[in-house]
């Protein structure tokens, strides 16, 4: 639902008008899967920044990483509305009473990011300003942009996305259902990134269709942002080990040859955290990377979500 509350933002963009968007909180991919509707319900929050001018609008479908909201993802959006695009911020972990899950990845999941993401579009889709709509998120939210394209949710959760822009995604799992959504997909990675490896979505990428990669060298995490190189001792990395969903939902993974754990509840993904000890990673903008980026984000949402004359 709509709330009537609107707000001078600035001289680009006169309004932001905040909505109530009620969500479901499942634990994996694996409850989307097999049991939505006997999960947590929640209302999330969200904003809708409007360009000036007619409508309908393209609209990005905006989703913060693991530290909340930054700088770095404020300047992206202000590009994309500056190009004459409506962006949806949905507020995730704000919502839920999370400021951060970089240490531990478990109290706000990307499975209850992509029901928040879809129920936004959802909202979204009956408002007559807006036309197609596309998703974008970065590290935590780009494992959101990119696994939206995945046909098995998308049956499940409504309508596909028009166009996926990942920043620096965790790519670990590996669908059994091969199935991916026809809607163009643009990764935007660094190759010395130490905490969602690019290599993850190198392996990953040949299953997915329309899907391109794009590799900043010398770019770390984060290399979209204007942060000196920082090191996080308890940031959950990810290494080489992937996730396997079955045709039936089930998720697991590999701990050794032949031997796989299940990670379908939060006990178990707590547990195998701790077994694995996979923690520390680094941060850092690159600035030729950032420049780039800025632009070829904005260019592809243009291209796949303005409306055509």
């Amino acid at each position: 639902m709509w709330i009537a509350f609107q707000m001078d933002w600035d001289f680009r963009v006169p309004m932001v008008e905040r909505l109530e968007v009620h969500s479901r909180s499942p634990f994996e991919i694996h409850h989307i899967l097999t049991g939505l509707d006997s999960t947590p319900q929640i209302v999330i929050d969200a904003e809708l920044y409007l360009p000036k001018g007619e409508g309908p609008f393209g609209c990005v479908v905006a989703i913060h990483g693991s530290k909340g909201w930054a700088t770095h993802h404020s300047d992206h959006i202000d590009n994309w509305i500056d190009a004459g695009l409506a962006v949806c911020k949905v507020n995730s972990f704000d919502s839920r009473g999370i400021d951060s899950t970089v240490d531990d990845q478990l109290s706000v999941t990307h499975a209850m990011m992509l029901v928040d993401a879809f129920r936004t579009r959802t909202v979204l889709s009956k408002d007559s300003r807006i036309g197609k709509i596309g998703i974008a998120g970065w590290s935590l939210g780009g494992t959101v942009a990119l696994y939206s394209a995945w046909s098995p949710i998308i049956d499940i959760l409504g309508d596909k996305f028009e166009a996926h822009l990942p920043f620096y995604p965790a790519a670990h799992i590996r669908p059994e259902i091969q199935n991916w959504s026809d809607s163009p997909i643009m990764i935007l990675h660094g190759e010395d990134d130490d905490w969602t490896p690019i290599h993850l979505v190198e392996e990953l990428i040949d299953q997915v269709p329309n899907a391109t990669l794009h590799a900043y060298p010398d770019a770390h995490h984060g290399f979209d942002s204007e942060k000196n190189l920082t090191f996080l001792p308890k940031a959950v990395r990810l290494r080489y080990r992937t996730a396997k969903i079955s045709k039936n939902g089930y998720m697991s993974g590999e701990l050794l040859p032949g031997i796989r754990l299940p990670l379908n509840e939060r006990w178990q993904r707590k547990w195998v955290i701790r077994i694995l000890r996979n923690r520390g990673a680094h941060v850092q903008g690159n600035p030729a990377a950032r420049v780039d980026s800025l632009k070829r984000g904005r260019d592809f949402l243009v291209e796949l979500l303005f409306k055509k004359s």
